[in-house]
């Protein structure tokens, strides 16, 4: 053995056991790396049109990465995912579009590259897509997300228009409910002298609606409360111009109804499978369909849905909506859970400034409260400002109102159901914070107990909710009437 090999500073390199496995160790690290940056495999694909916007969602077992590229004729959106192979479940995008997809006319899927697959949406329409990625949450892993805002967006209060125009008989323009009587037309609502001209072919500058979501709220942050006039005495209505007095409008109450979740948020789920996003929609469009054929001391009544599809729509926008058709009153609409299955009864809730009023309105709120992370939004498009206005824009008179508002409610849903609480509670629910609309939030039952997601799938369950909130409502305004304001249109 020469010198130099028995040195120590040449055995300290021999290969031992526990090298050789540290070595083999790291190797398949790397190789498992590697694999994975080339290896995500799609969990679901998924579609959900809507006026608002279509929304197309890969899932998968690890982030994606994508490139986007808008092509403006035709209208189509080609997005390049990296780290893919194409698969059966990527083809199912192609049959998911339907034909009455307002934005979305159809999808293609092909092998662009090794490793990389082309996705092409061709669009009905000019769009605005927002591209980007939620993290796990809930039961969802990594998601993919394609927003297809349409380039002219839509505009609540001209969506009211339109909605209010086609029910109206064709043998005049408006329902005879509209026609003012001496009490009603000094305070005469200029949403209701558009309608007019819009059912007469004429045409009136209203407020453009935003393109794009971050545009959308700038606008809510510029928005003023809407101005609220004394009412005028009798005497001064008998002496109204011929110009009021010939319009065929009169004051619109319009009631903004929410029912919560949607799309890829399902809320709660019960026992056996009910969905809290589709319980609560069936009952806001019976509600609805009473709302519109009331009137409240010869006022008609108009009921505006923050969503009447299966869609997200996020906690901000829902409030923006119903600020933006000027609504009289805001009443959100959900279906409660808890872990135990014993939990039963309805609850009506209000805004809260100085805290929960129990720890149960206190978990519930911070459950409702992260809609946004579980239906997924594009935190990039929301406007901080916006998101800080709507922490601390509720007011005190606000919150009064919908306490009177809650009671009503919970006086009338009590009349036939069991009650989890006698009283309204109070927590901060991102959605009540409207500085100039009543709001309250109705969890009609717990959709975990088994006897009452029972109930709420039955239509008669269903019917007598919507019986009881109307109840309510009118319960309300006999206490609280309406006062004139004036709307900007």
């Amino acid at each position: 053995m020469s010198d130099d090999a028995a040195h120590p500073l040449f055995t300290a390199y021999r290969p031992n056991r526990r090298t050789l496995l540290q070595a083999g160790s790291l190797a398949l690290l790397l190789a498992g790396k590697q694999q994975i940056a080339f290896g995500a495999s799609i969990m679901a694909v998924r579609v959900w049109p809507a006026e608002d916007y279509s929304r197309v969602t890969l899932e998968s077992d690890v982030p994606l990465v994508a490139k986007q590229t808008l092509i403006e004729s035709p209208p189509r959106l080609a997005v390049d995912i990296e780290g893919l192979q194409l698969n059966s479940a990527l083809k199912e995008l192609v049959a998911k579009v339907r034909p009455d997809d307002p934005n979305i006319a159809a999808i293609r899927v092909g092998q662009n590259a090794p490793n990389v697959v082309r996705l092409v949406i061709d669009l009905k329409q000019e769009a605005v897509p927002q591209v980007f990625t939620l993290k796990p949450v809930a039961a969802y892993q990594h998601r993919l997300v394609f927003d297809l805002y349409p380039s002219k967006a839509v505009d609540p209060l001209e969506a009211l228009i339109q909605e209010r125009l086609r029910d109206a008989s064709p043998s005049s323009n408006l329902p005879p409910a509209l026609t003012p009587s001496a009490d009603h037309v000094a305070s005469h609502d200029p949403l209701g002298d558009l309608i007019a001209k819009h059912s007469s072919g004429g045409s009136a500058p209203a407020e453009p609606a935003p393109s794009t979501p971050a545009a959308s709220n700038t606008q809510v942050a510029q928005a003023q409360p809407p101005a609220k006039t004394p009412s005028k005495t009798p005497g001064a209505s008998a002496t109204a111009s011929p110009a009021h007095t010939s319009r065929k409008t009169d004051r619109i109450i319009i009631v903004a109804l929410d029912p919560g979740h949607g799309g890829e948020d399902p809320g709660a789920i019960g026992p056996k499978g009910t969905y809290e996003k589709d319980v609560v929609l069936k009952i806001a469009k019976l509600l609805r369909d009473r709302i519109n054929r009331s009137t409240i001391n010869g006022s008609p009544m108009r009921a505006y849905m923050t969503r009447d599809g299966d869609f997200f729509v996020p906690l901000g926008v829902r409030v923006q909506k119903a600020r933006r058709v000027q609504a009289d009153l805001f009443i959100s609409i959900h279906a409660d859970a808890f872990t135990r299955p014993s939990a039963n009864g309805a609850s009506v809730f209000a805004l809260s400034q100085k805290g929960a009023t129990s720890t149960a309105a206190r978990w519930l709120a911070n459950k409702e409260n992260q809609a946004d992370l579980v239906g997924g939004i594009n935190v990039r498009s929301q406007d901080k400002t916006v998101q800080q206005m709507l922490l601390d824009m509720s007011t005190t008179a606000q919150i009064n109102d919908s306490l009177k508002l809650g009671t009503a409610l919970l006086t009338q849903i009590g009349s036939f159901a069991k009650l989890h609480k006698p009283r309204v509670e109070q927590a901060g629910f991102a959605v009540l914070k409207a500085p100039d609309i009543p709001s309250v939030l109705i969890e009609t039952a717990f959709i975990s107990n088994p006897a009452e997601e029972q109930k709420l799938r039955s239509a008669s369950y269903q019917n007598k909710l919507a019986d009881a909130m109307m109840a309510g409502i009118r319960q309300y305004f006999i206490k609280n009437p309406p006062l004139a304001r004036s709307r900007s249109v």
